[in-house]
Protein backbone atom coordinates (compact mmCIF):
# COMPACT_ATOMS: atom_id res chain seq x y z
CA UNK A 1 0.00 0.00 0.00
CA UNK A 2 2.85 2.41 0.63
CA UNK A 3 3.57 3.02 -3.06
CA UNK A 4 -0.15 3.44 -3.75
CA UNK A 5 -0.62 5.91 -0.90
CA UNK A 6 2.46 7.89 -1.88
CA UNK A 7 1.20 8.11 -5.46
CA UNK A 8 -2.19 9.32 -4.20
CA UNK A 9 -0.50 12.03 -2.11
CA UNK A 10 1.59 13.20 -5.07
CA UNK A 11 -1.46 13.35 -7.37
CA UNK A 12 -3.57 15.08 -4.71
CA UNK A 13 -0.94 17.78 -4.14
CA UNK A 14 -0.46 18.37 -7.85
CA UNK A 15 -4.13 18.34 -8.88
CA UNK A 16 -5.91 19.92 -5.94
CA UNK A 17 -3.35 22.20 -4.30
CA UNK A 18 -0.98 23.20 -7.11
CA UNK A 19 -3.53 23.33 -9.94
CA UNK A 20 -6.58 24.29 -7.86
CA UNK A 21 -8.68 21.52 -9.40
CA UNK A 22 -11.29 21.44 -6.63
CA UNK A 23 -13.59 19.13 -8.56
CA UNK A 24 -11.02 16.38 -7.92
CA UNK A 25 -11.10 16.68 -4.10
CA UNK A 26 -13.62 13.88 -3.59
CA UNK A 27 -11.43 11.54 -5.65
CA UNK A 28 -8.76 11.85 -2.95
CA UNK A 29 -10.52 12.43 0.38
CA UNK A 30 -12.82 10.19 2.39
CA UNK A 31 -16.34 11.52 3.22
CA UNK A 32 -15.31 11.69 6.92
CA UNK A 33 -12.16 13.70 6.14
CA UNK A 34 -10.68 15.92 8.87
CA UNK A 35 -7.74 18.33 8.66
CA UNK A 36 -5.94 19.96 11.55
CA UNK A 37 -3.12 22.44 11.95
CA UNK A 38 -2.08 24.84 14.71
CA UNK A 39 -4.19 27.59 13.10
CA UNK A 40 -7.07 25.73 11.42
CA UNK A 41 -9.32 22.71 11.64
CA UNK A 42 -11.67 21.71 8.82
CA UNK A 43 -13.97 18.79 8.09
CA UNK A 44 -15.12 17.21 4.86
CA UNK A 45 -14.39 17.97 1.22
CA UNK A 46 -16.15 21.35 1.39
CA UNK A 47 -14.11 22.44 4.41
CA UNK A 48 -10.91 21.38 2.68
CA UNK A 49 -11.90 23.23 -0.48
CA UNK A 50 -12.50 26.43 1.49
CA UNK A 51 -9.16 26.10 3.27
CA UNK A 52 -7.19 25.57 0.04
CA UNK A 53 -9.14 28.29 -1.79
CA UNK A 54 -8.24 30.78 0.95
CA UNK A 55 -4.54 29.91 0.62
CA UNK A 56 -4.70 30.06 -3.18
CA UNK A 57 -6.41 33.47 -2.95
CA UNK A 58 -3.61 34.74 -0.70
CA UNK A 59 -0.93 33.08 -2.86
CA UNK A 60 -2.28 32.76 -6.44
CA UNK A 61 1.01 31.19 -7.59
CA UNK A 62 0.99 28.70 -4.68
CA UNK A 63 3.19 25.68 -5.26
CA UNK A 64 3.82 22.72 -2.98
CA UNK A 65 6.95 20.75 -3.78
CA UNK A 66 7.22 17.30 -2.23
CA UNK A 67 10.67 16.98 -0.69
CA UNK A 68 10.29 13.56 0.93
CA UNK A 69 7.68 10.91 1.70
CA UNK A 70 7.71 8.21 4.38
CA UNK A 71 5.09 5.51 4.81
CA UNK A 72 4.05 3.31 7.72
CA UNK A 73 1.01 1.06 7.29
CA UNK A 74 -1.90 3.37 6.38
CA UNK A 75 -0.03 6.64 7.01
CA UNK A 76 2.15 8.87 4.84
CA UNK A 77 4.34 11.69 6.11
CA UNK A 78 5.02 14.34 3.49
CA UNK A 79 7.85 16.84 3.93
CA UNK A 80 7.25 19.77 1.60
CA UNK A 81 8.31 23.25 0.57
CA UNK A 82 5.58 25.84 0.02
CA UNK A 83 6.33 28.78 -2.27
CA UNK A 84 4.16 31.61 -3.47
CA UNK A 85 3.71 35.37 -3.65
CA UNK A 86 1.40 37.06 -1.15
CA UNK A 87 -0.94 38.84 -3.58
CA UNK A 88 -4.23 38.44 -1.67
CA UNK A 89 -5.63 38.61 1.86
CA UNK A 90 -4.31 35.98 4.28
CA UNK A 91 -6.29 35.57 7.51
CA UNK A 92 -7.31 39.24 7.29
CA UNK A 93 -3.78 40.39 6.43
CA UNK A 94 -3.68 42.52 3.25
CA UNK A 95 -1.42 41.46 0.38
CA UNK A 96 2.24 42.43 0.69
CA UNK A 97 3.43 41.31 -2.74
CA UNK A 98 6.29 39.46 -1.03
CA UNK A 99 7.40 35.90 -1.85
CA UNK A 100 7.49 33.12 0.71
CA UNK A 101 9.47 29.90 0.81
CA UNK A 102 8.66 27.79 3.87
CA UNK A 103 8.83 24.17 4.94
CA UNK A 104 6.19 21.95 6.44
CA UNK A 105 5.07 18.40 7.11
CA UNK A 106 1.73 16.65 6.80
CA UNK A 107 0.76 13.34 8.36
CA UNK A 108 -1.97 11.76 6.19
CA UNK A 109 -3.96 8.72 7.31
CA UNK A 110 -5.75 6.57 4.74
CA UNK A 111 -8.96 4.55 4.84
CA UNK A 112 -10.01 2.59 1.75
CA UNK A 113 -7.29 4.33 -0.32
CA UNK A 114 -8.69 7.78 0.49
CA UNK A 115 -7.24 10.37 2.83
CA UNK A 116 -9.40 10.44 5.96
CA UNK A 117 -7.26 12.54 8.29
CA UNK A 118 -4.39 15.03 7.94
CA UNK A 119 -2.35 16.96 10.47
CA UNK A 120 -0.10 19.74 9.19
CA UNK A 121 2.77 21.70 10.66
CA UNK A 122 3.88 24.72 8.59
CA UNK A 123 6.70 27.07 9.58
CA UNK A 124 4.37 30.04 10.06
CA UNK A 125 7.05 31.96 11.96
CA UNK A 126 9.26 31.93 8.86
CA UNK A 127 6.29 32.78 6.62
CA UNK A 128 5.27 35.85 8.63
CA UNK A 129 8.90 36.91 8.95
CA UNK A 130 9.32 36.69 5.15
CA UNK A 131 6.14 38.73 4.73
CA UNK A 132 7.78 41.46 6.82
CA UNK A 133 5.55 41.38 9.88
CA UNK A 134 8.48 41.12 12.28
CA UNK A 135 12.14 40.30 12.47
CA UNK A 136 13.96 38.18 14.98
CA UNK A 137 16.26 39.93 17.46
CA UNK A 138 19.91 40.02 16.48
Amino acid sequence: MSDTHQAIIRRYIEEVINKGNFSAIEEFVHPDYIFGSPSEEVQGADGLKGFIEAFRTAFPDLKIQVDDLATEKNKVVTCFTLTGTHNGDLMGIPATGKPVNVHGMILSRFKADKIIEEWEILDQLAMFQQLGFFSLPT
